[in-house]
């Protein structure tokens, strides 16, 4: 789809999803696979066509939101005769948010991903700004994808933020400010970095969500790199202490493989955290995830990939 399209398209679907009360948790990709493949009917012509991303006729959605797709070039035909269409853009709900992602399968190396792990990540920041008592007023999301993470801490925090959201995939900054300015954030920004490469100044909190599997296709919302995928979580976290004001922090919602027991991110964290200027806390959050990641030579001796979220505070 091109680059440009993007915004047209997701402004008025997610007004219209919004007018019908529309509500679509996405699942993992296993799961989404599992359910197209048993047919499982919804009952609801938005949830299949946006969520499920099932294949639909013409006459099945509103004449604006099928124009608005169309013009777009957000649709795929996916018959001979012309008369099934399938959504090249998905929504998920988060909340009262709604969040314009890739379609499924998320097979091309910029796709942008929406998923359990999202959620995760959300409710991590909720409860990290919750528990804060100073005002957070420049957020930075790295690897942003949809720009969940940076509009989640936005809205949490409750007052005039500035936020940047950046990212390697120009296609994820696309989605991510559509998402912005479709859930009525005032002022943002876009960067396209390789984490701060290209971004200056100092934060309050910086949130992120970075791919922490090693995916042999190297897709970029997926490979974390080596050491198992956690190479890259390392690197967010090595680049944004120096970035935190007194009293910023860092959320960091990643994966880790555990080896004999052992958490191979957090091993490869401490001798980060040991400054007498940071406190952290450190949760794992779901103890097995991607369990089917396992069967590739690259884990071969993990036992299982856990979720983890790691809070670095500097200390005024």
């Amino acid at each position: 789809m091109p680059r440009d399209s993007i915004a047209s398209a997701i402004a008025p679907v997610a007004r219209h999803l919004r007018l019908h009360d529309y509500s679509f948790a996405a699942v993992t990709p296993e799961t989404h696979r599992r359910v197209i493949a048993n047919n499982a009917e919804c009952k609801d012509v938005l949830r299949d066509v946006f969520g499920w991303n099932r294949s639909f006729a013409r006459d099945d959605i509103a004449p604006p939101v099928f124009d608005a797709l169309e013009s777009a070039a957000a649709l795929q035909r996916v018959d001979h005769s012309h008369s099934l269409w399938r959504s090249r853009i998905r929504f998920a709900t988060l909340g009262k948010e709604i969040f314009a992602h890739s379609a499924f399968p998320t097979d091309a190396s910029d796709s942008v991903f929406f998923g359990p792990d999202t959620y995760r990540f959300a409710a991590l920041i909720q409860r990290a700004i919750a528990a804060r008592s100073k005002p957070v007023d420049r957020i930075v999301d790295i690897g942003c994808g949809s720009g969940a993470g940076a509009i989640v801490a936005a809205k949490a925090a409750k007052g005039d933020t500035h936020i940047v959201l950046a990212d390697i995939n120009p296609v994820a900054l696309d989605f991510a400010a559509a998402n912005a300015e479709s859930s009525g954030i005032d002022w943002f920004e876009c960067v396209e970095s390789d984490v701060f490469s290209s971004i200056a100044g100092a934060f309050d909190l910086v949130v992120s969500n970075p791919p922490y599997l090693c995916d042999p296709k190297e897709r970029l919302y997926r490979h974390g790199g080596n050491a198992h995928g956690a190479e890259l979580s390392l690197r967010i976290l090595r680049e944004s202490l120096p970035r935190l004001r007194p009293n910023g922090q860092l959320v960091l919602y990643t994966g880790t493989a555990i080896v004999d027991g052992v958490d191979t991110f957090f091993r490869g964290a401490i001798p980060h955290l040991k400054s007498k200027q940071l406190r952290h806390d450190y949760v794992e959050i779901d103890p097995d995830v991607f369990g089917e990641e396992l069967d590739r030579r690259q884990y071969a001796h993990v036992e299982r990939i856990a979720a983890v979220g790691l809070v670095v505070t500097r200390i005024e």
